[in-house]
């Protein structure tokens, strides 16, 4: 292991001193006429540049070898070449875009490296930062459930969970900046700990990804990618600020970036503050305010031998929580938490660097992270104080052997350590020690024009320990825990393309999670239950297939998926009909076979004859059940979402106006778990009006966005405030503006 780490360190620190290999070029319209501003850039290298008032850009400083380059501006497509840099002669390159009428595809990193949407067996779903900000909601969450698949457990708008397809919590792997998050992300009371502002796009798999990311990632990867650095050789920034008349919330973010030829770094900085929330129809809901900070910074260096990076994130929210001590202790709305909240604290240090040899790059990454979770109650000490310190690594290599073969080959391993503090009232969990290692194989062959194959397989070992938990000899003593979990995963997938318009997709995959240290050993209250945990479980296994078609022409675009997920010794917790001392009622976490089901649809027209109307429309629905034909918990009704948006580049002086007016209608959930009550279907009607406009030369943004216009009263079948009698929030008005400062 120790020589694993030093290797890896080795690759992490290696600098070498670069040549002057170069790309220029033009970038145009398809009319030949040039776009100033265009952005170009090496996502490899993490390296770009903007075009010129005639069109022109220049990047000098890279490797030699192969790489790709990514060119996009506001309203064309986006494309991504593959070009060879050599030491003998600089490379030109003149690309011409297309307008996008329908926005086609995105680069991705998530999944199998940097590509195209369109070049993985499984659609990797993307949300940019722009979408985000125009959305209007105060919580990134409620934002991602736009797209068809996701939804989210809530309990108010501090903290919300992903859904992926009926899967939640330890199934669904939540990734910051390629690092997976460790933060207690076990429990629907514990926010996702990232905020909105500090990210450039969010990428999305729905299905099985354990090949690429090991445990936890069964039922799909959520990954929060940082924003680019500044074009080479500027400055550039921004300060923003959102208030919501439901919340009486403000969220203020600002934040500023330079680059050179070799280096490049940047800061930024948020606050939220957020009184609680009103539910539809006026009241207020008790204890559901949150205060949130959070910064994040980042420098590094880019040259022929590599780029070397390193990023800086911490958060803090107190978060507080609507259990049923708290009701009669909050009587009227505030802002300050004052009694049963969460004091949470995250700090993440992580490493990224890339080592280019030729065709070969070798990737090494480490990451540090600790999160301080304390519970406080009425008393002036915590009721409880726990803290997580984890250390990642991987080191991964690929080899692009031909124009239609690349190869990967890595490791990926964590070191995780919990401890309880200062010898609390409460200790929910053990003192703790978790550790794995993973090795992975991947391949990617093109045969014939049009058709891609993937495939790949990994083993994964991993280990956990923990003290014993009580006091020996009394009632609530627990034994200490010693586990040994290992797997082999794997998947094949095929994506094959139809006259540049059709994309057919076939993927098959299995996957596995092994029980974390709260399913093991968890013993005491959490939120309104008291939670048993059984030592004695298997990890997960999980078979899923999925086939999906994409349509894109110039005027609309159809999406379809199917999938069926097979799901050996599903981890889930149940009542029992045993009660704790003060009556809560005790749960406890147990294993059956599940299968979930489902499909999502979606079709967006652009009308030819009217080139400033936008329609969309999508659909999602999800099954799951357990061996015995009982329903699964935490599955979400079936949703349709409808929009229709109109837009002009320019309108009364005014830059990109846009208007938007969608809906969603959320079915009946008639088939809940039986620990679950059914759910009444409903619609919520939602609005945005966006636009820019230059003040000197400062761009600004402005948007305006009102959610449940009606003030419709609902319980959504995933919230945890729906047992408590409580409804989801009322109507909301929001209204923000965006700065943008240099180049």
């Amino acid at each position: 292991m120790k020589r694993i780490l030093f290797l890896i360190l080795l690759g992490s620190l290696y600098i070498y001193i670069p040549a002057q290999n170069k790309i220029s070029g033009t970038v145009t319209n398809n009319q030949g006429e040039p776009l100033p501003g265009a952005a170009v850039f090496l996502p490899e290298q993490n390296k770009g540049t903007a075009s010129n008032e005639e069109g022109f850009y220049q990047i000098q400083n890279l490797p030699s070898g192969k790489t790709k380059i990514q060119f996009s501006y506001l309203g064309y497509n986006t494309e991504m070449k593959i070009i060879t840099i050599d030491d003998q002669s600089p490379v030109n390159m003149d690309i011409s875009l297309t307008p996008a009428v329908i926005h086609s595809q995105e680069v991705v990193v998530t999944g199998i490296g940097i590509s195209s949407q369109h070049d993985n067996a499984v659609k990797i779903e993307v949300l940019n930062s722009r979408e985000i900000r125009k959305s209007g909601s105060p919580n990134l969450m409620e934002t991602l459930t736009t797209i068809p698949g996701v939804d989210m457990i809530a309990k108010g708008q501090g903290v919300a969970k992903p859904v992926i397809r009926g899967l939640s919590m330890n199934d669904i792997l939540v990734l910051n900046n390629g690092v997976r998050l460790e933060n207690y992300q076990y429990g629907e009371n514990h926010p996702l700990g990232v905020d909105a502002n500090a990210v450039d796009k969010v990428e999305v798999i729905k299905g099985p990804a354990s090949l690429l990311y090991g445990s936890d990632a069964i039922g799909g990867v959520i990954n929060f990618t940082k924003e680019r650095p500044a074009a080479t050789g500027s400055i550039s920034g921004f300060a923003e600020s959102q208030v919501h008349s439901n919340t009486n919330g403000i969220n203020t973010s600002a934040g500023f970036k330079a680059s050179s030829d070799h280096l490049f770094g940047g800061i930024s900085a948020r606050h939220k503050s957020h009184e609680d929330y009103q539910q539809g129809g006026g009241d207020f809901v008790p204890n559901t305010r949150f205060n949130e900070w959070s910064l994040s910074t980042n420098g590094g260096y880019t040259g022929k031998a590599g780029t070397f990076r390193l990023f800086y994130d911490y958060f803090n929210q107190d978060l507080g929580m609507s259990v049923p001590p708290a009701l009669a202790l909050v009587s009227e709305p505030g802002r300050k938490n004052k009694v049963w909240y969460q004091d949470l604290e995250h700090h993440l240090l992580n490493s990224r660097n890339t080592l280019f040899l030729g065709n070969i790059k070798w990737e090494n990454n480490i990451a540090w992270q600790s999160a301080l979770r304390k519970l406080k109650t009425t008393g002036i000490n915590p009721f409880v104080e726990m803290r997580l310190n984890t250390f990642t690594y991987e080191s991964k290599v690929h080899f692009a052997h031909t124009d239609k073969t690349d190869y990967t080959i890595g490791l990926q391993g964590m070191s995780q350590t919990n401890r309880n503090l200062n010898n609390r009232d409460s200790q929910f969990l053990p003192n703790a020690d978790v550790n794995n290692l993973g090795i992975l194989m991947l391949a990617q062959y093109a045969p014939v024009e049009g058709l891609k194959l993937q495939g790949g397989v990994r083993y994964d070992f991993l280990s956990t320990d923990t003290d014993p938990l009580g006091i020996e000899g009394s009632d609530d003593f627990h034994a200490p825990v010693s586990k040994d979990f290992s797997s082999f995963s794997g998947s094949a997938g095929a994506t094959y393309t139809i006259h540049h318009k059709w994309i057919l997709r076939a993927n098959v995959a299995r996957a596995f999670r092994a029980p974390n240290i709260s399913e093991l050993t968890s013993h005491g209250m959490h939120g309104s239950r008291y939670e048993e945990g059984n030592p004695d479980l298997d990890p997960q296994k999980a078979l899923e297939t999925d086939l999906s078609v994409h349509y894109h022409g110039e005027f609309m675009s159809l999406d379809g998926a199917v999938f069926y997920n097979h799901i050996g010794d599903y981890i889930f917790l149940s009542p029992t009909s045993e009660v704790a001392a003060d009556g809560t009622p005790v749960f406890q976490f147990r294993q059956t076979n599940a299968r979930l089901y489902g499909g999502e649809a979606g079709v967006h027209v652009h009308p030819k004859s009217i080139p400033w109307l936008h329609l969309k429309g999508t659909w999602s629905t999800v099954t799951g059940k357990q061996e015995n034909d009982d329903y699964l918990p935490f599955i979400p009704a079936g949703k349709f979402r409808y929009e229709i948006r109109a837009g002009r580049k320019k309108l009364w002086g005014i830059l990109n106006p846009s208007v938007k007016l969608w809906a969603l209608t959320a079915l009946d959930q008639d088939h809940p778990s039986p620990d679950e009550s059914a759910t009444k279907g409903y619609t919520l009607v939602n609005a945005t009006l966006n636009g820019g406009f230059e003040v000197g030369n400062l761009p600004v943004e402005m948007t305006f966005g009102v959610n449940n216009l009606f003030n419709k009263q609902y319980f959504d079948h995933l919230s945890t405030l729906k047992g408590l009698g409580y409804y989801n929030q009322g109507r909301n008005i929001s209204a923000s503006i965006r700065v943008e400062f240099g180049q």
